[in-house]
C-alpha cells in the first residue's frame, strides 16, 4: 500500500479510478491491529488503489473530510465518494471486506 504523499496527489487519486483510502497513524493501536491483514484485503480487491493516509500528517484533510476516528477508509471513484467506513472502532477483516464488497 503507497502511502500518501500530498493533497495534489490526494486530489489526483479521488478523481481517477476506484481508490480506497486507508486512515492511519503510527501511534494508533487499532491501526496497527489491521497492518498484519492488509495486504490479504488488497489482493482481494485488486479493482482499488489502497493508499494509507496518515491522520497527522494530512489532518486539515481529515477535517475536511470529517474523518475522526481511525482507522477509517473512504472510498472514490471518478471524484464521487462510494462509500466510507469512518469510526475509532478497532476493525475486522471480515468489517473491512465486507464494506469493501458492498461499495459500487
Amino acid at each position: 500500500m503507497e502511502n500518501l504523499q500530498s493533497v495534489e496527489q490526494f486530489q489526483q487519486l479521488k478523481n481517477g479510478d476506484a481508490t480506497l483510502f486507508v486512515f492511519s497513524a503510527d501511534w494508533c493501536g487499532d491501526c496497527r491491529f489491521i497492518d498484519p491483514f492488509m495486504p490479504e484485503v488488497e489482493e482481494k480487491f485488486t479493482n482499488y488503489t489502497f493508499v494509507k493516509v496518515d491522520r497527522d500528517a494530512f489532518i486539515d484533510l481529515c477535517i475536511e473530510l470529517d474523518v475522526f476516528g481511525i482507522p477509517s477508509f473512504v472510498a472514490y471513484k471518478k471524484g464521487e465518494e462510494i462509500g466510507r467506513f469512518v469510526s475509532k472502532d478497532r476493525k475486522t477483516q471480515e468489517e473491512i471486506e465486507s464494506f469493501i464488497a458492498g461499495l459500487n
